[in-house]
C-alpha cells in the first residue's frame, strides 16, 4: 500500500504541474460558441446565471478574508441573487474592495484561467476550481446555495479524474469563455436596472456611499474589468 502511494502521489504531482496539448482550434471555437450560446440568450443565461453568481460571491468571499474580515456566510438564491456576510469596520480599504470584488471576480477568474490554458495548465485550472469551489461550500448557508455549488463542483471533479484529455480541455476551456462572456452581462444588466430606477442596494451604489464617487464611476469601472478580461482572456485562448 506505501509503494502504491509513493507511485501515486508523484505521478498526481507530474499532473498537476505538468502542461498538456492544447486542443485543436476547432474546438476553441466550439466551445466559444457554446459559451455563448447559454450567456445570450435570456432563456438560458436565467439558468447559466447561477454559476456566475457563484464566482460573483466567491469574489465577495475571498476578498473579504484577504482583507482581514470576518466571513460569516455565503447565500445563494434560485433568481441568481446572492448575498455575502462578513463582519469588520463598515468603512475603509477593506469594504471597498470587498465590495468592488463582486462584479470583477468572474471576468477576472475567466482572465486567470486563460492565463494558465494559454500555458497549457489545463489539469491545474480544473483542480484549482474545483479546491474553491470547496473552500466556497463550507461558507454557504442555504440549502439552495449548497445545491448549486455541489452541482457545479461535482462536475469539475468527474471531469477532472473521470474524463480523457480531450474532453478536460474542452470543458476546461468551455468553463474559462462562459466567465469571460457571462461576466460582460450582469453589468450591462444592473446599468439598465440603474436607468430604470431600480437595484438602488446594488455593489456600485454601496461604493458610491463608501467612497464618495458616483455609482457610475464604479459602474464604468466594471465594464472596463470585464471588457478587458474577455480581450485579453480571448486572445490567450486563441494564441493571437
Amino acid at each position: 500500500m506505501d509503494s502504491l502511494a509513493a507511485l501515486a502521489l508523484p505521478d498526481l504531482w507530474d499532473r498537476l504541474t505538468g502542461t498538456q496539448p492544447d486542443p485543436d482550434l476547432w474546438v476553441v471555437i466550439a466551445t466559444l460558441a457554446a459559451a455563448a450560446a447559454v450567456v445570450v440568450p435570456h432563456t438560458l443565461w436565467r439558468i447559466s446565471r447561477n454559476a456566475i453568481t457563484i464566482a460573483h460571491e466567491g469574489g465577495h468571499g475571498l476578498v473579504a478574508l484577504l482583507t482581514g474580515r470576518q466571513l460569516t456566510g455565503i447565500r445563494l438564491h434560485s433568481d441568481t441573487s446572492g448575498l455575502t456576510v462578513s463582519r469588520g469596520k463598515p468603512h475603509g480599504l477593506g469594504m471597498i474592495l470587498t465590495a468592488a470584488a463582486g462584479y470583477t471576480a468572474p471576468p477576472l477568474l475567466g482572465l486567470g484561467g486563460a492565463a494558465l490554458l494559454g500555458a497549457g495548465r489545463i489539469t491545474l485550472l480544473l483542480w484549482a476550481a474545483s479546491a474553491l469551489l470547496i473552500v466556497m461550500l463550507v461558507m454557504i448557508r442555504n440549502a439552495y446555495g449548497v445545491l448549486t455549488v455541489v452541482l457545479t463542483g461535482g462536475a469539475f471533479l468527474l471531469v477532472s479524474w473521470l474524463a480523457g484529455s480531450q474532453v478536460q480541455a474542452a470543458f476546461a476551456y468551455a468553463v474559462v469563455w462562459f466567465l469571460l462572456l457571462g461576466g460582460v452581462r450582469p453589468a450591462f444588466e444592473l446599468q439598465a436596472k440603474r436607468s430604470r430606477g431600480g437595484a438602488g442596494d446594488s455593489d456600485a451604489d454601496q461604493l458610491a456611499r463608501l467612497t464618495h464617487l458616483p455609482a457610475a464611476v464604479w459602474l464604468f469601472l466594471f465594464h472596463t474589468v470585464s471588457l478587458c478580461s474577455l480581450i485579453g482572456g480571448g486572445r490567450w485562448l486563441l494564441h493571437m
